[in-house]
């Protein structure tokens, strides 16, 4: 009876054991089948397949942070600075061109600090955040003044001007670009102190050739006396380039010069520019149209705008073809209708502040689209320029780069702007100014 007994619990064991493994298999089966695309395969074991996607996840992460920290060493081999801030402003990165120009060397990657407390600058810290408010790129431009801690080292410390171009990344992160302009700032004034001091010490010397040349244009008959012309020409483009170079300078290192403000009427100022100039208009057979109200009179320095009028005609008067007709517009807008943008320095105080707006318009080639952003630069002339000069048949004296230049800064003297454009009537050259303080039938002694 033992021996049956324990022979019937054996095969009860055996039997719970068989249906526990049929039992496993179906369950497995079910499990692994999703993962065979054709159920009668034998299907590979759940654990190396993981096994083998946790080692491919592994080598993607190490991929990852090898590309990563390939961006960063060419980040802090980049000759502008970089840093990187969260959505609570706190500085995630920076790269050692945005610690040298921020004085962040005390900084160490991993920290938590708010950027506000590493770096005390209203302009960086309004700019991240309007990045991330708008989630647009944004530009500024300002001068920095650099905190430090240390007293012995105050006196090294100098102010800087920066350029921040910011860019919205994802979860309110900011990243920001620095470029530090204070060398080429320091570079174009040694260099403009350099020219004028070059231009200081050829006036002296000009002025004598001039006078020899006019010595030898009195003894020298035809046709000698055409090269003695020729020379004269040349000594004035020298002395009038001269000129022109101090000028400038002395405007840029005092943009708000002395002016003497005098009440002038437009209409006569532009007749009498026209006048100076009319010797050039008879040979090319041009004419000036004039259209604006009577009696439209500006508070301005009678020398400086007079100044302004006469570079502007005088360019219109090269570039225009023979017997065409150079235009004068003049109207007044308000200052609803007037762009502050553009530069003017509005103040009407309680009475309404009225803006004069004068187009001239030539009928020549006009400016090419590369030349327009670069009109009002120094020295520069579009290659146009340079070949409608080179065929000038007047024998005009070539401009020197710079008339256009000191036009734009006798304007913003004024309060104004100037802008260049395309005619697109004409296809010729269009200038366009803004003055404030512009009166109609006004008399002198009422706007005093």
């Amino acid at each position: 009876m033992l021996l049956l007994g324990f022979f019937l619990g054996l095969t009860v064991g055996i039997g719970f054991w068989i249906w526990q493994q049929v039992q496993l298999k179906r369950y497995l089966r079910r499990v692994l089948q999703p993962l065979s695309s054709d159920s009668s395969k034998v299907v590979l074991p759940l654990i190396p397949r993981l096994q083998r996607e946790i080692s491919i996840v592994k080598q993607q992460r190490q991929d990852l942070q090898q590309s990563l920290q390939t961006y960063q060493d060419l980040l802090d081999f980049a000759p502008v600075g970089y840093l990187q801030v969260d959505e609570e402003n706190q500085l995630l990165w920076c790269n050692q061109q945005a610690r040298e120009i921020l004085y962040l060397q005390s900084w160490q990657a991993g920290q938590v600090r708010l950027l506000m407390e590493l770096v005390r600058s209203y302009e960086l810290d309004h700019l991240i955040e309007q990045t991330r408010d708008w989630q647009k790129p944004q530009t500024n431009e300002w001068i920095f003044h650099p905190s430090c801690d240390d007293a012995a080292q105050m006196s090294s410390v100098k102010s800087l001007s920066l350029r921040a171009s910011s860019f919205p990344l994802t979860n309110g992160q900011v990243g920001v670009f620095l470029e530090n302009r204070q060398p080429l700032l320091d570079m174009n004034q040694e260099r403009d102190r350099s020219f004028s001091d070059l231009a200081h010490e050829l006036r002296t010397p000009l002025t004598s050739i001039r006078l020899v040349v006019e010595t030898l244009q009195n003894r020298l008959d035809p046709p000698l006396n055409r090269w003695v012309n020729r020379l004269m020409q040349e000594v004035d483009r020298l002395i009038n380039l001269v000129q022109s170079w101090l000028e400038l300078t002395q405007m840029e290192a005092n943009p708000m010069m002395q002016l003497h403000l005098e009440v002038l009427e437009v209409r006569s100022l532009i007749a009498s520019v026209w006048e100076t100039l009319e010797p050039l208009t008879q040979k090319r057979h041009l004419s000036l149209d004039y259209s604006g109200a009577e009696n439209l009179c500006i508070k301005a320095d009678p020398a400086r705008i007079y100044q302004v009028f006469l570079n502007l005609l005088d360019n219109s008067i090269k570039y225009s073809p023979p017997g065409t007709c150079i235009q004068i517009q003049a109207k007044i807008l308000s200052v609803k209708d007037t762009d502050s943008s553009d530069g003017l320095r509005l103040a009407g105080g309680n009475r309404p502040v009225k803006v004069l707006e004068i187009n001239l318009i030539d009928s020549g080639l006009g400016f090419s689209e590369a030349d327009l952003p670069h009109i009002f630069e120094r020295f520069y002339r579009g290659d146009k320029a340079r070949t409608r000069s080179e065929n000038n048949s007047l024998g005009t004296i070539v401009g020197n780069g710079l008339g256009l230049s000191i036009v734009q800064q006798i304007i913003v003297a004024h309060g104004g702007s100037i802008k260049a454009m395309n005619d697109p009537e004409t296809g010729g050259a269009w200038m366009q100014l803004q003055l404030p303080e512009v009166m109609a039938n006004y008399l002198s002694e009422d706007y005093s």
